[in-house]
């Protein structure tokens, strides 16, 4: 360490969607923060798909602003076509989701974490860690400048020996022109942590004004787009539509011809890719039997603006040769004479197996060190930023002397992503879905500010407006909800409104006459005018609220089973190798996830109710030897 070095509370290394998220988390809770990052200039960049969002994804944006984060607020500043996906369906499952102007989600990141007083921002490398005693005391930028922290996040994405592919071609670099972290990696190798190497992807970028658009089917935003935000209630930035192509059997044709040069299937790449976002090598190769597969042509930008002209083509990432993405590209219904304005390529890069995490993604065996994002084997910036936002938090709180913040599974999607990370590890990218939620019924994306934002402003993350926001908002839904309980009708009233109810003679509430079929709050205004006054955000509350009733009874009685088993600790040293009736297999299974709970435990794949039933026997045995001894 050199003598003039500054000291924080928190580093935060790397400027991405996790870097963002920590960073800001870090500060909220009143932390001195440093983000180090190579370039401040993008900071918040979009390094890929520039869209926020989707199904799953959407669930932990909101789950994010709820916490006060940083994502929403920017995706409602740089958002350019909104759609709510699933619209049809059970609101549960609907995932908001919007296309998003480059340059303005960027600016609106690096705007937001302009107002953070107690954030540093420092352009340099991280080249290694300061240990000093067993634990993380600080970082040493390649510059040779050090600084000292508290605790230390890594969030550096795809730069871990980050390697381009592009056909035979190899580029050392953690994304297009940016140089990898060599020094970093071989830091966290040398701790004896389980690494790997996994790859992603992406498109070529294509001129917009090159392509045919007239031949196109095209697809609108939403005509009253949904903020990702709570704290907004309408989207400002001009909506633009995407165009809809296809490959064909002719595309199939080209790539299935030179499958042997994608360094994909050449064995130049050893890192297993995104199963649910493949190259476009992958979909002929696994999909022989389908003719076509979709492409959406993503605009990167507003018309006339800096990316305006910037086509994502949205389901044809590749490693292919350059020559061969130009030879099927050009097969593509709508792009014959389409300009290429930068090839698309698959990239592969180091990352820690997070069984090595606790579930705060504190790193075991360094204290003070916590790592977010793809570092940790996923993909995506939603989950990058739920990440972020927690190893955050968690590290401000470390450094504070304050116990961890950890969300379960039945609180939040980040809970139940950060368990199945911890608890599981990946064999490949791990992307968010809502079938991952066992209780989605109760983890909607309409309801993360009820679920969170408390819960967020005692963990001291959440900030002083949103705060008084969310508590205006509960009081509107706390009013709303006792005046529906106090309005009622007889079956016979109710059908002299048009509103069909069994003639049982029993009065029900304007709540539960909200859940029966074909009754919308709009209809208990014609009935009820003194409703006219409930917002159209605290209505459509009570018409989920009303229609789930039933269901979210049942599931809260399984929340309040699986927090039974939560709330029962693990020794963080038990020996697992000293409990008899445990096989082998299962021994070494807990010896290396170490889980905090019994009910992680009981979550380790190939866990058995027998294995579970040997640790809570020992736990008991263990509890009764220490209360006698006591007594003693």
């Amino acid at each position: 360490m050199t003598a003039h070095s500054e000291t924080f509370d928190v580093i935060v290394i790397g400027g991405g969607h996790a870097g963002a998220e920590a960073a800001a988390a870090a500060a909220r809770f009143g932390a001195r923060t440093a983000l180090v990052t190579h370039k401040l200039s993008t900071i918040g960049e979009m390094s890929c798909n520039p869209a926020i969002g989707g199904l799953g994804k959407g669930h932990l944006v909101r789950e994010v602003d709820a916490l006060d984060g940083v994502m929403g607020r920017a995706a409602d500043r740089g958002g350019i076509q909104f759609r709510m996906l699933n619209r049809s369906k059970g609101p549960a499952v609907r995932g908001p989701r919007t296309q998003a102007d480059r340059k303005l989600y960027r600016e609106a990141v690096q705007s937001i974490l302009g107002e953070y007083e107690n954030l540093t921002l420092i352009e340099d490398g991280v080249e290694d860690l300061v240990i000093e005693r067993g634990q993380v005391a600080g970082v040493i930028g390649q510059s040779g400048r050090s600084w000292r922290a508290g605790a230390v996040v890594v969030t550096t994405g795809t730069f871990l020996k980050g390697l381009i592919h592009i056909g035979e071609k190899r580029i050392p670099a953690g994304r297009v022109g940016e140089a990898p972290a060599i020094g970093l990696s071989d830091r966290l190798y040398g701790l004896g942590l389980q690494m790997g190497r996994l790859k992603t992807g992406t498109p070529a970028r294509l001129r917009a004004s090159s392509i045919n658009w007239s031949d196109l089917e095209m697809q609108a935003a939403d005509a009253e787009p949904i903020p990702f935000s709570f704290l907004n209630d309408r989207i400002d930035v001009p909506q633009i539509a995407c165009g809809i192509t296809w490959t064909s059997a002719d595309v199939h044709a080209v790539i299935g011809d030179n499958l042997h040069r994608s360094a994909v299937y050449s064995g130049a790449i050893a890192g297993r890719g995104p199963r649910y976002c493949p190259s476009i090598e992958d979909k002929v190769k696994r999909f022989a039997d389908r003719d076509k597969h979709q492409i959406f042509l993503e605009p990167e930008g507003l018309p006339g603006t800096e990316y305006g002209d910037t086509i994502y083509p949205n389901g044809i990432s590749t490693s292919l040769p350059e020559d061969v993405q130009e030879a099927f590209i050009r097969k593509i219904h709508g792009l014959a004479d389409v300009e290429i304005l930068r090839f698309g390529y698959a990239i592969e890069y180091d990352y820690v197996d997070p069984r090595e995490l606790t579930p705060d993604l504190a790193v075991k065996r360094l204290p003070g060190l916590y790592l977010a994002g793809q570092i940790n084997g996923t993909t995506g910036y939603e989950e990058a930023a739920g990440q972020g936002l927690v190893a955050g938090l968690n590290a401000a709180r470390f450094a504070g002397g304050n116990d961890p913040y950890i969300l379960d599974r039945s609180r939040a999607y980040i809970g139940v992503m950060i368990d199945d990370l911890v608890t599981r590890g990946v064999s490949e990218p791990y992307r968010m879905f809502t079938s991952r939620a066992e209780y989605r019924l109760s983890l909607r994306a309409d309801n993360a500010d009820q679920r969170l934002t408390e819960e967020g402003v005692g963990a001291g993350v959440v900030g002083a407006h949103r705060r008084e926001a969310f508590h205006v908002k509960r009081s509107s839904i706390d009013a709303a909800r006792a005046r529906l309980n106090a309005l009622t009708l007889t079956p016979n009233e109710a059908r002299g409104h048009g509103i069909m109810i069994n003639l049982d003679g029993k009065r029900r509430n304007a709540l539960e006459i909200l859940a029966y079929v074909g009754v919308d709050f709009t209809r208990l205004r014609s009935v009820w005018p003194e409703l006219s006054d409930v917002t159209p955000q605290v209505a459509e509350q009570m018409e989920i609220e009303a229609a789930y009733a039933g269901y979210l009874d049942r599931q809260e009685a399984d929340i309040v089973a699986f927090r039974k088993d939560e709330d029962m600790r693990l020794p963080a040293d038990l020996d697992y190798r000293a409990i008899g009736g445990l096989s082998n297999e299962a021994k070494d299974k807990l010896s290396t996830v170490r889980p905090a709970t019994l009910g992680q435990a009981a979550r380790i794949e190939g866990m058995t109710p027998g294995a579970i039933t040997a640790v809570l026997g020992h736990l008991k045995r263990t509890a009764r030897k220490v209360g006698r001894a006591a007594q003693g």
